[in-house]
């Protein structure tokens, strides 16, 4: 998808856009007043204070009709530079925009834009005149707190974009309605992988039937893939006392990012936004020698982190997730093969999921020297280190990657490893991070060949991320028809009669749960076309009709997500089929 907010030539359009779109407004709610329109990644917006109006559809088609009169009428945009005080006179009455002008530094150029009867405090910059605005759209509209408070009133928020040509609205307008198509949000409510409870809370999804067994299904399999590497699995608390976090140093600089402290017993605790903490204490519960290295230890964790509301968005962005984490202990001399050893798991995974390596892009996330901020470890040896030692490693296993600055962990460099999907920004799956600091912290120690006590390395990684932002990953680039191997149901039976098939339906249903195949018994009193077209409608990969014939000859009629072909084969054919389309791991949707 584009993004308008960095796009050199939509940036101005659709800011004069956002301009017109208020001019609309003005003139069919004259007593509107107006706080912002930015430009922002996905077109434009505009928060208005319309008193007791609320936006609704219709309104949307009038003021859509609105600004095609203003477009149509041609007026120049004309920019003029005022003092502050003429700005302050010119919008008195209005307390948004004063409190936007009283807002600016004392050295600020204030600037305003007018464009025939409309006149707006503005930065620009804006097109030459409004008839470059011709193809836009209206895309959605809700309420927003003013500042982005809840305590301040609810203003109406409306979204919009707008192109050079017809053609470019149109192209956006299909890549916004595929990536409905893809939302997990939508799918996983389809397929009933998850739901959202106001009474439970903002952002704790809670996992149904169907979204549990694909969750257990990644479990199991980073898990037994992970064991086959040489981790070791632990599992740890989902709290931590706040004396964890000040000696890890997260106490410091991602507080604000934790569920607040609970006092118990003298002591105070925090739900945990990480493991590290933890695993450092169990390495460091006994002693190590340098023939002990590497140790990883991986965990299946749940974390918790307080997401601002606006941030949180399904499974993808929730406050309650669970980390396929690990933290690796090494020599120094040992980063350079641990490093590879990770990448190379990644990318074996990655063939798994079918995600396309070739279009994968690795970034180098490292620390801004000159950051005005708190937000990484004060030791400039130890940075100079940490990235030298990442660079030197990419470098020398071939890796093609980019550099970040200011997108580290306080406390090292990072590589993430950011895969394409078929809708919207790359998105970071897969993390690798080097680490100095935290076993430093930790005073923890392993005995070098020498005899002499000295720091291990950690290297922190996490292959699938999150599950859960893994599996809104999933439904998104699958559509929710998901592979075999990882569907919630992989089989649907279905006789053609209740009354006389259901006994063999039955019989089959059992000799596929005995193989581990995953299926569901369809047997209502309903009619055959509707309990295949819910078969459709979950995606299950395989729908098994069962008639007379089937139930006759001990046969299975079987049809593939997306077909309507009917092949017919033996029991044992069928369990051997379906049993190589689960080693293959292949994807339907490609």
């Amino acid at each position: 998808m584009i993004n308008f907010k960095e796009d050199k030539d939509l940036m101005p359009l659709n800011h004069s856009c956002a301009h017109v779109m208020a001019q609309a407004v003005k003139h069919l709610y004259p007593g509107a007043k107006f706080w912002v329109g930015p430009v922002v990644e996905e077109g434009f917006y505009y928060d208005m204070d319309l008193g007791d109006k609320v936006i609704t559809e219709e309104d949307i088609e009038k003021i859509s009709k609105e600004m095609k009169k203003i477009i149509k009428d041609g007026k120049k945009i004309v920019r003029h530079e005022v003092s502050r005080e003429e700005a302050l006179k010119e919008f008195s009455g209005d307390e948004y925009k004063i409190d936007l002008i009283n807002r600016m530094p004392e050295d600020e150029v204030i600037s305003t834009y007018s464009q025939g009867d409309y006149t707006d405090l503005c930065r620009g910059p804006h097109v030459d005149s409004v008839k470059e605005c011709k193809y836009f759209k209206l895309i959605k509209f809700s309420g927003a707190y003013w500042k982005g408070d809840s305590n301040n009133k609810m203003l109406q928020r409306i979204y919009g974009v707008c192109f050079r040509t017809q053609k470019d609205l149109d192209k956006y307008l299909e890549e916004l309605e595929e990536a409905k198509m893809r939302d997990h949000r939508k799918l996983g409510k389809d397929l009933g992988i998850f739901m959202l409870s106001d009474l439970v809370g903002r952002g704790l999804p809670l996992w149904l039937p169907n979204g549990y067994t694909l969750w257990r299904i990644l479990q199991n399999y980073i898990t037994d893939k992970e064991v086959k590497h040489g981790y070791l699995h632990v599992h740890t608390p989902d709290l931590g006392s706040v004396e964890l976090y000040k000696t890890s140093g997260h106490w410091d600089h991602y507080k604000d990012d934790m569920f607040p402290a609970m006092k118990l017993d003298e002591e105070a605790y925090v739900l945990r936004p990480m493991n590290c903490p933890h695993h450092m204490v169990i390495y460091g519960n006994k002693l190590h020698s340098y023939r002990d290295l590497p140790i990883r230890i991986a965990e299946i964790a749940n974390d918790f982190r307080y997401e601002a509301a606006g941030a949180v968005k399904g499974i993808e962005r929730a406050r309650s997730f669970t980390q396929n984490d690990s933290h690796i202990f090494c020599t120094p001399e040992q980063i350079e093969t641990e490093f590879k050893e990770v990448i190379d798991l990644i990318l074996e995974v990655y063939k798994d999921f079918g995600i396309n390596v070739e279009e994968c892009d690795f970034r180098l996330s490292l620390r801004d020297k000159n950051s005005k901020t708190n937000k990484y470890f004060d030791d400039d040896e130890m940075w100079d280190k940490a990235e030298n030692a990442l660079r030197n490693v990419l470098n020398d296993i071939k890796i093609n990657y980019f550099e970040a600055k200011d997108e580290a962990a306080f406390y090292g460099p990072k590589l993430d490893v950011l895969v394409h999907p078929a809708v919207g920004n790359p998105v970071a799956l897969s993390t690798i991070q080097l680490d100095f600091l935290l076993p430093q912290r930790f005073n923890l120690t392993y005995i070098a060949e020498d005899g002499e006590k000295k720091t291990p390395v950690v290297i922190h990684r996490a292959i699938l991320g999150s599950l859960d932002r893994f599996i809104a990953f999933l439904l998104e680039e699958t559509k929710g028809i998901l592979p075999t191997w990882l569907a919630p149901h992989q089989v649907s039976v279905i006789p053609v009669s209740s009354e006389y098939q259901s006994d063999y339906a039955k019989e089959v249903d059992e000799l596929l749960k005995g193989n581990n195949i995953r299926t569901i018994l369809d047997n209502r009193d309903e009619k055959l076309g509707y309990r295949l077209r819910e078969a459709q409608t979950s995606k299950i990969p395989y729908t098994l009709i069962l008639g007379d014939k089937e139930k006759e000859n001990k046969e299975i009629s079987y049809r593939l997500y997306g077909e309507k072909d009917t092949t017919t084969v033996s029991q044992e054919e069928f369990i051997k089929i379906i049993k190589e389309d689960i080693e293959s791991k292949k994807r339907k949707d490609k």
